[in-house]
């Protein structure tokens, strides 16, 4: 939970995100070794980082150039506190937004950008990083070797950029803190559905972002995306733990402020010219579940038109599977399952589990039980969560249950 920040921390001063990441590494283990014995102390996470600092200042004591690093650095060995908001336009103080900055760096492809930055910042695992990208795992792991060999064979510095080198890297920043979000809204693997840390982490660099680029519609878009799917939080688990599916959750637990934050946000990216974004398209149609009050009151319709649009700005098989299900709720299952099948040979679909559960919804409410329970059984035998292997293999059980899929069921 701490490492992003100990990295970014460690990175301004050393400026070198290898030996930052070394270092952080070396207070966790100094951690392990002391806390046994003198207890976990108040503040954890400013111990951890103040350790890392002593111990970055000590290495740059050491080197010949001194001097000049310890004023670049310009950082007193004291506790610090973050402020949650940028101090002036143009500025970013947070230590966390500007190491997503720093991964970012032109020098690298945007594919190895996104994969190092969601290691570092995210703290995903090389399977949790394969599954947001649909590639395999060795894939990731080389990009990320790869990503760290050219930031320093370039000597890529921890820096801030301005103008349009901050522009450039816009894309690959919006990118990563959805998917970290993402993958705290629904764990790759483990025990629990949900990893909230992530998402409050995500939420809250989405909401600097916006502030620090006021006149970018997609960083308003994704701002308001996620306040509209944290605002769910609280609904997609029941007392267990178990996954609760959209059309089974209780919406009086819905966060209305995270909402209203959420539809505010997509006026600011509607004003700035940015409603036709992916961010901005996938953050109306979430405005769309946020409005209604009750699951049938759901405007299928205009979702599955919207995701017609994301498809046409951002194609990619988990946008035309998410349209299939608006589809199926606007046009009847039939027409969904003729979208879900064209979808069968699709690139990177192969082992995501979220095409045979879709297909297996569909065809339970066709009546086709029997194919529906086959579908939800391998579902189960693909993902690696344990909370939806349970609730796929439920389905496979009682097919006729409540409506599952990513556009209608994950909520």
């Amino acid at each position: 939970m701490e490492s992003a920040r100990i990295v970014a921390t460690v990175a301004r001063i050393v400026r070198d995100l290898g030996i930052a990441e070394e270092i952080a590494q070396d207070a966790l283990v100094a951690a392990l070794e002391q806390w046994p014995v003198s207890g976990v102390p108040d503040r954890p996470g400013a111990w951890l980082t103040a350790t890392a600092k002593h111990r970055a200042v000590d290495l740059v004591r050491r080197r010949e150039t001194y001097a000049r690093k310890l004023a670049e650095a310009g950082r007193e060995l004291t506790e610090e506190t973050y402020d949650p908001e940028p101090s002036g336009p143009g500025d970013i103080d947070d230590d966390v937004l500007r190491l997503v900055f720093t991964t970012c760096h032109p020098v690298l492809s945007a594919e190895a950008r996104t994969a190092l930055t969601l290691r570092l910042v995210g703290g995903l695992r090389t399977d949790e990083i394969a599954r947001a990208f649909l590639v395999p795992e060795p894939t990731v792991a080389q990009r990320i070797v790869r990503a760290k060999r050219t930031l320093a064979t370039a000597g890529v510095a921890f820096e801030v950029p301005y103008g349009a080198d901050r522009a450039a890297r816009l894309g690959s920043v919006l990118e990563v803190i959805y998917l970290i979000f993402n993958e705290g809204y629904a764990a790759t693997a483990g025990d629990d559905l949900l990893r909230p840390a992530l998402c409050e982490d995500a939420l809250r660099l989405a909401r600097l972002l916006a502030a620090l680029m006021p006149e970018e519609g997609e960083a308003h878009g994704l701002a308001a995306l996620l306040e509209f799917q944290a605002s769910r939080t609280r609904a997609r688990t029941g007392p267990d733990g178990a996954p609760v599916l959209l059309a089974a959750q209780n919406r009086t637990l819905w966060d209305r402020l995270l909402a209203r934050r959420g539809l505010a946000a997509l006026e600011r990216a509607v004003a700035v010219g940015g409603a036709s974004g992916p961010y901005a398209l996938q953050a109306a149609i979430a405005a769309c579940h946020a409005r209604a009050a009750a699951y049938e009151d759901t405007d299928w319709a205009t979702i599955a038109a919207l995701y017609g649009r994301l498809a046409a700005v951002a194609p990619s098989p988990v946008v035309e599977l998410n349209r299939a299900v608006a589809v199926s709720r606007a046009e009847g299952p039939a027409a969904g399952l003729a979208l879900v099948d064209a979808l069968a040979a699709a690139p990177g679909l192969a082992r995501y589990h979220l095409l045979p559960s879709v297909r297996g919804d569909l065809l339970a409410r066709l009546g086709r039980t029997a194919e529906a329970r086959a579908e939800f059984a391998r579902a189960a035998g693909l993902t690696r969560n344990e909370r939806e292997r349970a609730l796929l293999r439920e389905r496979a059980r009682e097919p006729d249950g409540p409506d599952g899929g990513p556009g209608s069921g994950a909520g």
